[in-house]
């Protein structure tokens, strides 16, 4: 891949996963506070609701707020920005006309979103300084109904692979709960250090019941082995923002060195495979979040009876089996093969 092409195409990735992150954690998890509030304490219902629906409402605006954010990364000048959005909106599917008007609802496919935004960019780019006196007048006709057009008409194709995709992996989940429970660990532990959105492949398959569950512990066993790993090396600071924050600060070392993703996929497989042996699950909104805001434990917490047995199994699974897997995994891969070094884990400020 070219400079200009991987340049393009972490823009568009950077872009998207900002404002993943801008309109989509703000519900998971606020929306998953709320429901436990509201069981415990009845009177706090309505307030519940009423934040509920504004983080709701929130997310019905990913498909602007990611362009926005990619029309940012490219440099973009306002109308040219402005316009990105508006083509992302239509090409999102979230937009219904009504008798009424026109009815804003869910987030929309995040892969026609996707797709949309980088016709969009393109046609931005190629259009560039040509028009001069009339730019302000016709980038966003063009942008708009290009851009916008073309996501429309691309839609349905897209949401019908992004549903067989989410239909497959139910279906083998039923087969193989275990393997694919191993699976998703793995996959989702690779995604949320890589430059792809975690987040927002778990929301374009709608990742939800025991596969959501899976990705979650192993994002959180990923997080934590590199956490512990890096322990010696890093500040306090630094070590805990790994799972309080998130594991993408090791990106950078990830890709330049491969070799430290044996120790996080090996411990995220395991953590995956376990949660699906004791049924944690989560939803589509809390794939990808692993332990950050404690959106994933939150998530699986909801979808469980809510007993004390319940809360016990679920700190052991979120909290303390993904610091015993970080602790081997430092013993086994820096202490004992060598294979990876502290060193390899410094994060330079």
């Amino acid at each position: 891949m070219s400079m200009k092409a991987k340049e393009f195409t972490m823009n568009v990735l950077n872009g998207l996963s900002t404002g993943v992150v801008i309109t989509l954690i703000p519900s998971a998890l606020l929306g998953q506070l709320m429901k436990a509030l509201s069981s415990a304490f009845p009177a706090f219902t309505s307030t519940a609701t009423t934040i509920t629906a504004m983080t709701n409402f929130t997310m019905c605006l990913l498909a602007a707020v990611a362009a926005f954010c990619v029309g940012t990364a490219f440099k973009f000048n306002l109308i040219q920005t402005g316009s990105l959005a508006a083509a992302a909106t239509l090409g999102a599917g979230v937009v219904t006309p009504t008798a009424k008007g026109f009815l804003l609802s869910g987030t929309g496919d995040v892969i026609n979103i996707t797709v949309t935004i980088v016709i969009g960019v393109l046609v931005a780019q190629f259009i560039g300084d040509k028009l001069k006196n009339y730019t302000v007048l016709l980038v966003p006709v063009l942008v708009i109904l290009i851009a916008g057009g073309l996501g429309m008409l691309t839609l349905p194709y897209v949401r019908q692979v992004t549903t067989f995709i989410g239909a497959v992996i139910m279906h083998l989940t039923v087969l193989q709960p275990i393997l694919m429970g191993a699976l998703m660990g793995l996959v989702f532990a690779v995604l949320i250090v890589s430059p792809i959105s975690s987040v927002g492949i778990a929301t374009a398959i709608s990742l939800s019941g025991i596969d959501s569950g899976s990705a979650n512990l192993g994002i959180v066993a990923g997080s934590f082995t590199l956490a512990i790993m890096g322990a010696s090396v890093n500040s306090l600071g630094t070590t805990l923002a790994h799972f309080i924050g998130t594991p993408k600060i090791q990106m950078a070392n990830m890709l330049e060195k491969p070799k430290l993703f044996i120790p996080v996929m090996v411990n995220a497989a395991i953590a995956g495979a376990i949660g699906a042996i004791f049924n944690i699950k989560g939803t589509p909104m809390s794939a990808g979040f692993g332990f950050s805001g404690l959106i994933g434990p939150l998530a699986a917490w909801n979808e469980t009876n809510q007993s004390a047995g319940a809360m016990i199994l679920l700190i052991i699974l979120f909290l303390v089996m993904p610091i015993v897997l970080g602790f081997l995994a430092r013993q086994i891969f820096i202490k004992q093969t060598k294979l990876v070094s502290p060193e390899n884990l410094l994060i330079k400020a």
